[in-house]
C-alpha cells in the first residue's frame, strides 16, 4: 500500500473518483473553466504588451522610411547608403508615387501611397501577405490589410483615377507592413506607369540602424544619409517612432482592463477550485476512518484525497488549455487588425505556466484538509463522519422558524449556518460572479459610448468636400518647411456653399477645415479644426466646460491640457498663417487625436482660413445616397465632391474588448455557478438521512426543491448586495485608468452608463447564479426515495 497510485492505495483512489461523480465533474469542469479563462486573460494581456515592438521585430521593419528625388540621385548611390555609419540593413529604392483611385461603384478613395516591390520579402519591411498573393503583372495590385472589407476583398476591381481611360487594376492580395511604408504596392514598371506630373516618381528606401530607440537617435540617421546623398535628393521621411506611438496608445488601454479580468479570474479559480477540493476531502471524514481502521497510514491516506483532488482536476487543467487557445485565436485574429500586428497566436509559456499555477492551487487545496483528515483520530473520524459540529447554526434554525414562511423554506434559510467555511466560499463564488457581470454591462455600456462619441463629424448625413477627399496618404514629413499652404482646396468654397444651400433636400449644415497652426509654448505644430456655422452637431463629447459658441473660444483636449499645464478659463495665442489670435479655452473635449494635442475653434477668429469641408443633414424622408449623388455632379465640376456617410460603426479595438468582456464574464459566472453545484451537492449528500426523515413525514418533492433553493436563497441575495456595488466601484475604477492610459480624461457620458434598473436587475443576478447552480442537486434529492434516503449515512 506504499506506493502511490498502485495496490489497494491506487484502488482507493480509483475507487473514490470514480464514486462521487458529480464532485469528480465538478472538478473537472470548474479546474477547466478557470484554466481557460486565464489561458485566455494571459494571452491577450501578452498581445496587449507592446504588439508593435513584437510585430515590429518580426517583420524586420523599417526605423526610417525615406523618399529620395530620382531626378537628382541615382539607384547606385542610394545603394551605397546602406554602408553609411549607422545603418545595419536597408532595402530599396522602390518606385513610388502616389495615387486617387476609385472603386467598383464610383467612389473615390483616399490618396494612397503605392509602392512598386517585386515581391513581398526584404531585409527590411519584410511584409505579411495575409491573404491571395502577390502582384506580379500590370494590372494588379496589393492592398494594405487595413482596406480589407465587402468593398476591397480579393478579386475586387478599382480605377486608378476618375479621368477617362484611366488604368483599372484588380485586387491579388492583401499584405500587413508593421512600419506602414505603404497603402498599396504593385510591380515597379506598374508603379512607373501611374506616375505623373501631379503625382510625380519618387524612389523609398528603408532603413534598420543600429540605435534607434529615441527621436534623436532616428534624426541623427537622416542626417548622415542626407548627407550621403546630393543636396535637395532626401526629399522626406518618416520615422517608425511615430506608429509606434500610436500603436502603443492603442494598446495601452487594454491593460488594465485585462488585468481587472485576470485578477477576478485568478480568485475566483482560487475560491472554487479550493472549496470544491476542500468539500472533497472534508465530507469524506467518515471513509477516512474506516481507511485507517483497516490499515492505512496517516501519509497514505493524504496521498489518496490530494490524488482523488488531483486526477480529475488534471483531465480538467489539460481540456481548459485546449479550450483556452480555441476561445483565444479570434480574439487574437481580431486584436491582430485593431493593432496592426504581425499574426498573434499563445504565447507558449502561457500554456505552461497556467496549468501548472492550476495545479499548485489544487494540490494546496486538497492538501490542507488532508493533512487535517489525516491528523484525524480513526475513531472520532469514524464517529463524526460528515455530521457538522453539534449545536453548529441552532440559533439559525430558531430566528428562521419565527419567519411567516413555510417549514421547509425555513430549514432552507437556516442550512447554510451549520458549515460556515464552505457557505463563505459559496458567498464569495457568488459575489465575484456578480462582480464580473456587473463591471462587464458597465464596461460594455462605456465602450458603446466611446465608440459614438468618436468622429463626431460621421454623424452628418453627407459631407462635401471642397478640396476633396479628406484623408491623405502615408505621411513622409519634407526635409524642408514648404512655403504656403500645399494642400489649398481647388474649388471655391463661396460656390460650393451656394451649390449646398441649393440642393434640394439640404436641412442644415456646417464648413470645417483643418489646418497646421502654432500655439505660444508648444513645439512644433498643432492641428488646428476650424468650424463656420453652427457646428453643435459636430461637436465632441465634453468633459468639462462647453462648445465654442462664440468668437475668442478655443475647445481643447485632456493631452493638452496637460502638456502645457492650462486649465479651463486660461488664454492661448495661436497663430494660423501669420495672424497670431489669443483665444480663452472654454471646454476640454474627449478627443484622442493627434495625441491631444488638437484644438477645435471658430473660423470666424482667422479670416484667413476658408472651408474645406461641409457636413450637411437632409430632410426628413430625403436618401442621404441619391442627394450626394446630386449634389456630386454639381459639385465636381467645380473641383468638389460629395459622399454620403455610412452609419456610424463601433471600431474593431471597441468590438474587441467587448467581446472579451463577454467571453471572460461567461466563463467567470459559470465558473461561480459549479462552486455552487458542487456545495449544494456535497451538502444536500450530507443531509440525505435528514432529508428522508423529513419525506417519511410527509414533505413533497416540491417542497424539497424549495428546501435546497432556499439554502442558497439568502446566498444569492447577500452575494448580490456586495457584488454590484463592487462590480460599480471596480467600473469607476478600471475606466479611468483605461482613458489615463489612452492619453485622456474620460467625458460622464462614458463613466456614468449605469442606470437603477440594471442595477436592480445586476442585484437578481447574485440569486440567479446561486440558484441555477442549486437547481440540478434539488432536483436530485426531491427525486431521491423515502426507503433509501433513510438507508443512507
Amino acid at each position: 500500500m506504499t506506493r502511490f497510485g498502485g495496490g489497494a492505495l491506487g484502488r482507493v483512489i480509483r475507487s473514490g473518483v470514480g464514486r462521487r461523480r458529480v464532485q469528480t465533474v465538478v472538478i473537472a469542469v470548474a479546474t477547466m473553466m478557470a484554466v481557460a479563462s486565464a489561458v485566455v486573460a494571459g494571452s491577450l494581456i501578452v498581445a496587449a504588451n507592446a504588439p508593435f515592438d513584437h510585430a515590429f521585430a518580426k517583420q524586420q521593419g523599417a526605423h526610417l522610411t525615406a523618399q529620395f528625388d530620382p531626378a537628382k540621385v541615382t539607384a547606385a548611390q542610394l545603394e551605397a547608403t546602406r554602408e553609411q555609419t549607422g545603418v545595419t540593413a536597408s532595402a530599396g529604392p522602390y518606385p513610388s508615387t502616389t495615387i486617387q483611385p476609385e472603386d467598383s461603384v464610383g467612389l473615390r478613395m483616399p490618396k494612397l501611397t503605392l509602392v512598386g516591390r517585386s515581391g513581398p520579402k526584404a531585409d527590411v519591411d519584410d511584409l505579411d501577405l495575409r491573404s491571395g498573393r502577390w502582384a506580379t503583372k500590370t494590372g494588379e495590385i496589393v492592398l494594405s490589410e487595413s482596406f480589407a472589407g465587402p468593398a476591397f476583398k480579393l478579386g475586387s476591381t478599382l480605377k486608378t483615377s476618375d479621368a477617362e481611360g484611366s488604368s483599372t487594376l484588380t485586387v491579388v492580395g492583401l499584405a500587413l507592413s508593421v512600419s506602414k511604408t505603404a497603402d498599396a504596392w504593385a510591380t515597379p514598371a506598374q508603379t512607373r506607369a501611374l506616375a505623373s506630373a501631379d503625382n510625380p516618381l519618387t524612389s523609398q528606401m528603408l532603413y534598420r540602424f543600429d540605435s534607434a530607440g529615441t527621436d534623436k537617435q532616428i534624426t541623427d540617421g537622416r542626417k548622415t544619409l542626407a548627407a550621403a546623398v546630393p543636396s535637395g535628393a532626401l526629399l522626406g521621411s518618416q520615422s517608425y517612432l511615430d506608429t509606434k506611438r500610436a500603436a502603443d496608445q492603442g494598446a495601452a488601454p487594454t491593460i488594465p482592463f485585462l488585468i481587472a479580468f485576470g485578477v477576478l479570474g485568478i480568485v475566483m479559480s482560487v475560491i472554487i477550485v479550493g472549496s470544491v477540493t476542500s468539500g472533497a476531502v472534508g465530507s469524506s471524514l467518515r471513509r477516512i476512518g474506516i481507511l485507517k481502521a483497516i490499515g492505512f497510514t496517516p501519509r497514505e491516506v493524504v496521498r489518496a484525497y490530494v490524488a482523488q483532488a488531483l486526477i480529475p482536476a488534471a483531465v480538467g487543467i489539460a481540456l481548459g488549455v485546449v479550450l483556452g487557445n480555441l476561445l483565444a485565436v479570434p480574439l487574437l485574429d481580431d486584436t491582430e487588425q485593431a493593432y496592426g500586428s504581425a499574426s498573434l497566436t499563445v504565447a507558449w509559456w502561457v500554456d505552461v505556466v497556467v496549468p501548472l499555477a492550476a495545479l499548485v492551487v489544487v494540490g494546496v487545496a486538497a492538501l490542507v484538509p488532508a493533512l487535517r483528515a489525516g491528523r484525524l483520530r480513526t475513531v472520532e473520524a469514524i464517529a463524526v463522519g460528515r455530521a457538522p459540529r453539534t449545536g453548529r447554526g441552532q440559533w439559525a434554525h430558531r430566528v428562521a422558524g419565527r419567519l411567516p414562511l413555510p417549514r421547509a423554506v425555513t430549514y432552507g434559510l437556516a442550512s447554510p449556518f451549520a458549515h460556515p467555511v464552505r457557505t463563505v466560499a459559496m458567498l464569495l463564488a457568488v459575489a465575484f460572479g456578480t462582480v464580473a457581470a456587473t463591471f462587464a454591462v458597465g464596461l460594455t455600456a462605456s465602450l458603446t459610448a466611446v465608440g459614438e462619441a468618436q468622429d463626431p463629424e460621421d454623424r452628418a448625413a453627407v459631407t462635401v468636400f471642397a478640396g476633396g477627399p479628406g484623408p491623405q496618404p502615408i505621411e513622409v514629413k519634407p526635409e524642408a518647411p514648404a512655403e504656403g499652404n500645399s494642400e489649398a482646396p481647388p474649388a471655391d468654397p463661396a460656390r460650393i456653399r451656394a451649390a449646398v444651400e441649393a440642393q434640394e433636400g439640404t436641412a442644415s449644415y456646417y464648413a470645417t477645415t483643418q489646418e497646421d497652426a502654432t500655439v505660444a509654448g508648444v513645439t512644433g505644430s498643432v492641428s488646428l479644426s476650424l468650424y463656420e456655422g453652427d457646428s453643435r452637431p459636430g461637436s465632441y463629447e465634453m468633459i468639462t466646460g462647453h462648445w465654442i459658441d462664440g468668437a475668442g473660444q478655443v475647445v481643447v483636449a485632456s493631452g493638452f491640457l496637460e502638456r502645457t499645464g492650462t486649465q479651463l478659463g486660461d488664454s492661448v495665442r495661436v497663430t494660423l498663417q501669420g495672424d497670431t489670435r489669443t483665444l480663452r479655452i472654454v471646454g476640454e473635449a474627449f478627443d484622442t487625436e493627434d495625441d491631444g494635442m488638437q484644438l477645435h475653434a471658430g473660423m470666424a477668429d482667422f479670416p484667413a482660413a476658408e472651408p474645406r469641408t461641409f457636413l450637411v443633414e437632409v430632410k426628413s424622408g430625403v436618401s442621404p445616397a441619391d442627394y450626394a449623388e446630386k449634389l456630386a455632379e454639381v459639385v465636381r465640376p467645380l473641383g468638389g465632391d460629395a459622399m454620403a456617410n455610412s452609419p456610424s460603426q463601433q471600431d474593431n479595438f471597441v468590438l474587441i474588448l467587448q467581446s472579451m468582456a463577454a467571453l471572460l464574464t461567461l466563463m467567470l459566472v459559470s465558473v461561480a455557478g459549479l462552486g455552487v453545484l458542487n456545495s449544494v451537492v456535497i451538502d444536500t449528500r450530507e443531509r440525505v438521512h435528514d432529508l428522508g426523515v423529513c419525506k417519511a413525514l410527509g414533505m413533497s418533492p416540491r417542497q424539497t426543491v424549495g428546501l435546497v433553493l432556499a439554502s442558497v436563497a439568502g446566498i444569492g441575495v447577500l452575494g448580490g448586495l456586495i457584488g454590484v456595488p463592487a462590480g460599480f466601484a471596480l467600473h469607476g475604477i478600471v475606466l479611468p485608468v483605461m482613458g489615463h492610459a489612452a492619453g485622456t480624461d474620460l467625458p460622464p457620458s462614458v463613466l456614468d452608463v449605469y442606470v437603477p434598473w440594471q442595477l436592480v436587475l445586476l442585484g437578481l443576478a447574485g440569486i440567479a447564479i446561486a440558484m441555477l447552480g442549486a437547481l440540478l442537486p434539488a432536483g436530485w434529492a426531491a427525486k431521491a426515495r423515502t426507503a433509501v434516503a433513510l438507508r443512507t449515512e
